[in-house]
């Protein structure tokens, strides 16, 4: 964060702050962040056009982090599409149009590479096991035969989880910084 001083019309001296839009700390800018659709997800709520399940069954991490993925590919998509049809509209003086940007947002969409968008599977397996030790996700008991058993009998199943109660009054702040709820802030 920076500052600087000018004077005004009555010659009173004016302090201006200008705050830079980008995280204190590394990270990636992010049109949701994953505490916070995991929660809303496990709540059964179906954040950002994914499913809606039962918060009392629970879903699979694999299948979390898959609609995880799928929605913000959607979201870029769609975030993209925006700024391309809002130059196209400018460029050809005309009104912008929502269904130019929902026909470019399906273009870019299928053209999207999915491990360029948000973090790898092992990441997201390090940040849910967090929610695990903070105790706002637990294992509802149901498991599923996994597409890994398929190939190896021996291979683990899929778990589900849900929500728990102590994740359900979580302030928001704590699920936007897991790591930060668990270890303290530096």
């Amino acid at each position: 964060m920076s500052s600087g001083g000018g004077t005004g019309s009555c010659g009173k001296i004016i302090k201006t702050m200008v705050e830079l839009l980008r995280p204190k700390r590394g990270g990636f800018m992010r049109p949701f962040g994953c505490g916070g659709f995991i929660r809303e997800y496990l709540m059964g709520r179906g954040p950002e056009g994914s499913p809606h399940i039962d918060p009392e069954v629970g879903a699979p991490q694999a299948d979390i982090f898959r609609h995880y993925k799928e929605a913000l590919m959607r979201a870029t998509a769609l975030n993209d599409a925006t700024r391309e049809e809002e130059r196209r509209a400018k460029r050809e003086k005309r009104p912008i149009s929502p269904e130019a940007i929902e026909r470019i947002a399906e273009h870019y969409l299928k053209r999207l590479p999915y491990k360029t968008i948000a973090c790898r599977y092992h990441s997201f397996v390090v940040y849910f096991s967090n929610l695990q030790r903070l105790g706002w996700v637990a294992e509802t008991g149901k498991e599923e035969r996994s597409a890994f058993q398929d190939n190896y009998p021996l291979g683990p199943s899929k778990k589900y989880f849900r929500l728990t109660q102590k994740g359900k009054q979580a302030p928001e702040i704590a699920w936007r910084n897991p790591h930060a709820a668990l270890y303290g802030s530096n």
